[in-house]
């Protein structure tokens, strides 16, 4: 398993909480972007740098992700293509996307798409919180936790 970030709009004290995993459990991390990002010098931490363009960290992290691998999104179509793939997108705010809620996260963005492009004032995302990186923090603990857990003998 992995743990791959859409890093452009990834808030930096989620990339914190990534870097402190990755060290804790011996987990790779993968920050792609399609700036330069640093990372710390760790063996289990890297940036990668993909060319400029709509979607290219997005199209490079589709390639590279495998069932099972977490993805740090929060760019929904991405996350309809991590599941497809098998893996398990993470919004920065804590939240899964599933199988079960994507359509209708897709449905929504695709609204609220049209009604900025028609004029409407949408306002934006809520600030960032520290509740926002708590949830975070723990729902990435309990998914690595739950694989911690030694299987049932066999």
């Amino acid at each position: 398993m992995e743990i791959w970030v859409d890093a452009d709009a990834c808030p930096a004290v989620i990339k914190d909480i990534l870097f402190r995993v990755a060290d804790r459990v011996q987990l790779n991390v993968t920050l792609v972007a399609n700036q330069l990002i640093r990372v710390p010098g760790s063996r289990f931490i890297r940036a990668l740098q993909v060319p400029a363009g709509a979607d290219a960290a997005d199209a490079e992290i589709v390639a590279r992700v495998q069932p099972g691998d977490i993805v740090v999104t929060g760019d929904i179509p991405l996350a309809a293509l991590v599941l497809d793939k098998g893996g398990l997108p993470l919004n920065p705010r804590g939240e899964w996307y599933t199988k079960d809620t994507i359509a209708q996260q897709l449905t929504m963005r695709a609204f609220m798409d049209e009604l900025r492009s028609s004029g409407v004032d949408t306002g934006g995302p809520a600030a960032f919180s520290q509740a926002d990186r708590q949830r975070f923090a723990n729902a990435l603990d309990r998914e690595l936790a739950k694989r911690a857990r030694p299987g049932p003998a066999s």
